[in-house]
């Protein structure tokens, strides 16, 4: 029988304290970063989150005769999120934000995959902003490339989404998003390309509209050869004063 004696009863019991003590000081550590990270976040001054839309005339019926520009002379129409075609909603996920309803704000794991391309390639190959960042880029017309920009995107965005739901910065995005020369939104997009409603949109439509924000001079369908525009989709560039 082997018999310890103080001292090294003393000694087994600190080396059992700080076992202890490591992981308790790191999760003090981690305590202490998350309530920094929340009271900054909650110090984040947000851009305004109502956005000038576009006066409308309708009809009797309902239909929309007639809109007008905001004071910026731009066409941004008012639209809820569930007057947008799901496909169109789905293909923009699937190609902004795959990670979209999961992510706070910031998904991580898609920086990290820029951050590794533009090291590996030599060049920006994908940005890694999430739709909120887009939408926090668009409300403050912050600019795209800067890493100053960058973080203010990411500190608007997360909070953001600690202040509005996944369908608010939905809507925001379908309200803001550039389309050409002074068009912003789905909505005003269109009417002024194809002359109907968000909620007609065909697959083909919806995957114009949804590629066309991240060029939208370039990628204009307005700017493209082709037939004569229908009828309708003429009414509503008259209507819409396109150039």
């Amino acid at each position: 029988m082997i018999i310890k004696s103080d001292h090294q009863k003393v000694s087994a019991r600190a080396w059992q304290l700080s076992r202890l003590s490591a992981p308790l000081t790191l999760l003090l550590v981690c305590w202490a970063a998350l309530l920094a990270v929340e009271k900054w976040l909650d110090a984040t001054e947000l851009p305004n989150l109502t956005v000038a839309t576009s006066v409308e005339v309708l009809a009797r019926d309902g239909r929309l005769l007639r809109a007008y520009t905001v004071a910026d002379g731009r066409w941004r129409m008012a639209i809820a999120a569930d007057e947008v075609d799901p496909d169109f909603t789905a293909m923009l996920i699937a190609y902004e934000d795959k990670r979209f309803y999961r992510h706070g704000g910031v998904d991580l794991q898609a920086l990290l995959r820029a951050l590794v391309q533009a090291v590996s390639q030599g060049r920006v190959v994908s940005g890694g902003s999430t739709l909120t960042m887009q939408v926090a880029r668009l409300l403050e017309d912050s600019g795209t490339g800067q890493l100053k920009g960058k973080l203010r995107q990411a500190r608007v965005a997360l909070a953001l989404e600690r202040h509005l739901s996944k369908a608010e910065i939905l809507q925001l995005y379908y309200q803001v998003a550039p389309y050409g020369g002074n068009i912003e939104g789905v909505r005003a997009a269109s009417l002024a390309y194809f002359g109907k409603e968000p909620i007609r949109l065909t697959p083909a439509q919806s995957a114009l509209l949804v590629a066309l924000p991240q060029s939208p001079e370039g990628r204009r369908p307005d700017r493209a050869p082709k037939p004569q525009p229908l009828p309708e989709r003429k009414y509503w560039r008259k209507r819409l004063q396109l150039g």
